[in-house]
């Protein structure tokens, strides 16, 4: 793959979107990937705490709108809303 981004780079990204993903066997290509490509322990902890920060903006944005579209104005007549 042509990237613009060196390999070191795109390894972190690839380790950041695997923790964001929730996906085991990503993290562990790319965590290696990362390493072999000169990654520090530090610049892969970053990547991750970054993940993780955004897939937890995420979450609470998600479950925020289910709790929106739960409310009774969303829910259609067949489940006893008034829509």
């Amino acid at each position: 793959m042509s990237s613009a981004l060196d390999a070191r780079t795109t390894e972190l990204v690839g380790v950041a979107a695997a923790v964001a993903g929730h996906c085991q066997p990503c993290f562990d290509h790319h965590y290696r990937k990362a390493i072999e490509a000169g990654a520090t322990l530090d610049e892969i902890r970053a990547a991750v705490a970054l993940a993780r920060a955004v897939r937890a903006a995420g979450d609470r944005h998600m479950d925020e709108h289910v709790a929106r579209g739960m409310a009774d104005e969303m829910v259609p007549p067949a489940l006893g809303g008034t829509r």
